[in-house]
């Protein structure tokens, strides 16, 4: 597989970008001048060049590319930024002040490009709408389909995705682990630490503490949840704080878990309407029926989204939560067949 490019002579600047490499799980192709560099130019995913290389460069008359990144020293030296131009670079990058962004992007380029996961982000209309217990089921639908699948509580004042899942006295990392630092940008190497239950693996907050987690760090877990999986559900609070807004942002598709209630309908058209303001694709899953419940057009259209799914209640389904028995495990009933579906269609 291609690897990133690393173009300089400093050789200061080089024990940095190896630094960061290795902290984006990266093994980078170096050369220290531009003639080298041209067997690798068009190949390499990403080619980050120092500025102590920039005028051979030029001189090179290497074509441009995608994924250029010139790192500087002086962000006053107006020669930097018109060879900079000149090469087509994207961005001219500062250290240290622009390493958490260089990891990502190393990160991204040291990834498989045919393996891009997708993050699904879950909220529920209202309280108890069942969005913990969709969350679950959809994972383990991932799961039963063969794909590499981490579940993500995103809800810090929630019951605990990990306790639905019964994997709340597996080993392993929480979110307070990242309350000081990022967790690691290589995809596999978060998550080969988190706890696991059966083949899915659990981004879990503590059970004693709620730690202030910055968003740029949660922001960074996602990331590398997408590195590692190819479904990653994230557990949305209705309470919209800052790492729900970045989950949210950061998705590819959110579903909004409304019962086919009056009132909930009623709180879910502004949970939804919140909702789009961050995600890109909102879809209504609809809970019912029972007696007097609306029908699935009906909570469409209050929540003026788009129908994903018509979800009949499931008998003893609070009740297998509380006793550690994830909803939709055994791939049967209302709720498993529903996530089955909607994991064949977002990961066809």
């Amino acid at each position: 597989m291609p690897r990133p490019l690393v173009l300089t002579a400093d050789p200061a600047l080089l024990d940095d970008l190896l630094r960061l490499c290795a902290a984006a799980g990266a093994e980078p192709d170096v050369v220290d001048h531009a003639e080298a560099a041209a067997p690798l130019w068009r190949d390499a995913p990403l080619a980050v060049v120092g500025a102590d290389a920039i005028g051979r460069l030029v001189a090179s008359g290497l074509p441009r590319r995608a994924g250029l990144l010139l790192v500087g020293n002086d962000l006053d030296d107006a020669g930097l930024w018109r060879q900079a131009v000149a090469v087509g670079a994207e961005h001219v990058l500062f250290l240290p002040d622009a390493e958490p962004w260089l990891v990502e992007r190393f990160a991204d380029a040291a990834a498989d490009p045919g393996r891009r996961g997708r993050i699904v982000a879950v909220v529920g209309a209202r309280g108890g709408a069942g969005a913990t217990s969709f969350s679950v089921a959809l994972a383990l639908a991932g799961a039963r389909a063969g794909r590499r699948t981490i579940l993500v509580d995103a809800d810090a004042y929630g019951g605990g995705i990990d306790l639905a899942l019964g994997a709340e006295d597996v080993a392993g990392p929480r979110w307070d682990a990242f309350a000081e630092g990022p967790p690691p940008a290589g995809g596999e190497a978060l998550t080969a630490t988190l706890p696991r239950c059966g083949e899915v693996t659990v981004l879990a907050w503590p059970r004693t503490s709620t730690p202030l987690i910055p968003a740029a760090n949660v922001e960074a877990a996602l990331a590398s949840a997408r590195r590692a999986g190819d479904l990653v559900v994230v557990d949305v609070a209705r309470s919209f704080d800052e790492a729900c807004r970045v989950a949210l942002s950061v998705c590819d598709v959110a579903f909004v878990v409304c019962p086919a209630e009056v009132r909930a309908c009623a709180s879910g058209r502004r949970i939804a309407d919140t909702v789009a303001l961050f995600a890109p694709d909102v879809r209504v899953v609809a809970r019912g029926p029972a007696p007097g419940d609306l029908d699935a057009s009906i909570v469409a259209e209050a929540l003026g989204l788009p129908l994903a799914g018509w979800l009949e209640k499931e008998p003893d389904i609070d009740v297998a939560l509380d006793e550690g028995r994830p909803p939709g495990r055994g791939g049967r009933g209302p709720l498993a067949e529903l996530c089955g579906r909607l994991v064949a269609e977002l990961l066809p």
